[in-house]
């Protein structure tokens, strides 16, 4: 979700499930899919009792269902709102996409425990600073996820994972971390998360 203030410090960091396919694995690797459909990682099962085993020592659980991605349905709803707004601010079509995958599954009335709202999940004070007047409308909520994308893309200087990192715990997070993913269980899962969907939404093009 899109939050302009800091995110409350967490005890323990997750591995991200990117690097696990670029380095041995270092431990067990849990995930569950919210009603949503989305899909959540993490190293610490014990923090929510959905978890069930993805990956031991590197390899797929033997259960391991397919990953979750949008249907053509879902994307072709919005490709056209996507496209303008990608095209209007220079922000990759394939990185919105991802960014919408993540935070709403493609259902723009969603509501998260914290408050954020519509496709691209933005928070009230991010709306306002963007100018979003009906955060459930979605030309209006992509165009405000947009550009604060390209403003992350900008300020972290084209750095996709800090701008995702921003883009969930806020910038101010990002900056006192040393331009860094902050330790987070939330960002340091949800980055990667991303970065998945977005590696996905480019193949689909080619």
């Amino acid at each position: 979700m899109a939050r302009p203030r800091l995110a409350r410090p967490a005890l323990a960091g997750l591995l991200a499930l990117a690097a696990l396919a670029a380095a041995p694995a270092r431990a067990d690797i849990f995930k569950f899919t919210d009603e949503r459909g989305v899909v959540h990682f993490t190293n610490i099962p014990q923090l929510d009792r959905r978890y069930k085993l993805y990956m031991r020592e590197g390899k797929p659980a033997p259960h391991l269902a397919r990953a979750y991605m949008p249907s053509e349905a879902e994307i072709r709803r919005y490709q056209d709102i996507v496209d303008a707004a990608a095209k209007s601010h220079g922000v990759d079509q394939a990185l919105v996409h991802a960014v919408i995958s993540a935070e709403s599954g493609y259902n723009p009335r969603a509501v998260s425990r914290s408050g954020a709202r519509g496709l691209m999940q933005l928070m009230p004070d991010t709306a306002r600073r963007y100018g979003v007047t009906d955060v459930f409308d979605p030309a209006d909520n992509v165009r405000g996820g947009v550009k604060y994308l390209k403003d992350l893309l900008a300020l972290f200087g084209g750095d996709m994972r800090l701008a995702l990192a921003g883009y969930n715990a806020g910038e101010n997070a990002v900056i006192r971390a040393g331009n860094r993913i902050p330790n987070y269980p939330e960002t340091q899962s949800y980055v990667p998360k991303v970065i998945d969907f977005y590696h996905r939404f480019l193949a689909r093009k080619g």
